[in-house]
């Protein structure tokens, strides 16, 4: 088509765009799921943060967003899903750049990624935690507390929500400390280079289990901050696909195979069902 538009000029290329926009947006870009089915995989990108997400030794993908994923792929024809490391920070500039196809990893919704990518309909909905000391030695209750604090510091992944809920509540950069991996952040509070690590709620509880450390706490929820829900993250342009996945995941949440996925994770069906991709997604008024 584009050769086209350059021998006919600039006129064939509007009749061509509106004739396209006329079209439903699953007949305008379905070559994405083709593509997809065609390499009989998907490639997606994911943070190795239990229940959301998890690596085995062996390289098995697992967590209920994957899970999720996976399921959903299957019934639209593609078998499989690769799973890719990444930071919460960097998803969405590889999903833009082509990395890849999807993201589904806990990435919560928000305006301001709604604005840079297209996502379906809630999958995972949680609120979030603080890990600190024994006995919450300096009281925290909020990223507010923290703030006020000034020898405070707090550890969360890099480009999360949980950074930016700090940062937003007027904890100083110097006292955000940006941390790898959920084991790395526990390991800094027990060793007392942080005094709180933030997470959500089912990813610190799985952290604290698998610790089994008796000096440790969790704080939550963390008073102030909202419940999110997280969503598939596909790139502009991919509205097709991500209908498609919705068509699937709509008919999982209403046969209860979602709640069967995503219930032994801890997460709750009834939360991702209670509220929309739309809501999540509209600016604060």
């Amino acid at each position: 088509m584009r050769k086209i538009a350059v021998f006919a000029g600039a006129a064939a290329v509007a009749v061509g765009a509106a004739a396209l926009a006329s079209l439903p947006s699953s007949a305008q870009d379905n070559a994405k799921l083709e593509q997809l089915k065609a390499q009989g995989f998907a490639r997606v990108a994911i943070a190795n943060e239990p229940p959301y997400t998890a690596v085995a030794a062996d390289g098995k993908v697992s967590g209920a967003a994957p899970d999720v994923a996976r399921e959903i792929f299957k019934r639209l024809g593609v078998p499989e899903i690769v799973a890719s490391i990444s930071e919460y920070g960097a998803m969405i500039p590889g999903l833009q750049a082509g990395r890849h196809d999807v993201v589904t990893a806990g990435l919560f919704m928000k305006p301001e990624r709604c604005a840079a990518v297209v996502y379906s309909e809630p999958v995972l909905c949680d609120a979030e935690a603080l890990l600190v000391k024994k006995g919450n030695p300096k009281g925290f209750k909020s990223y507010a507390d923290v703030a006020k604090d000034e020898s405070a510091t707090v550890g969360a992944p890099g480009g999360g929500t949980e950074e930016k809920l700090a940062l937003d509540a007027g904890v100083p950069r110097d006292r955000v400390i940006v941390v790898p991996d959920g084991q790395s952040g526990l390991k800094m509070v027990q060793d007392g280079r942080i005094d709180a690590y933030s997470l959500p709620v089912l990813s610190i509880n799985d952290l604290m289990k698998k610790a089994n450390d008796s000096n440790l706490e969790v704080i939550a929820p963390v008073e102030g901050a909202p419940v999110y829900c997280d969503g598939a993250a596909f790139k502009k342009g991919d509205e097709a696909l991500r209908d498609a996945f919705n068509v699937e995941l709509a008919k999982m949440k209403e046969s209860g195979e979602f709640a069967k996925i995503i219930e032994p994770y801890g997460f709750s069906a009834a939360a991702a069902m209670s509220t929309t991709m739309e809501k999540l997604c509209a600016p604060a008024q």
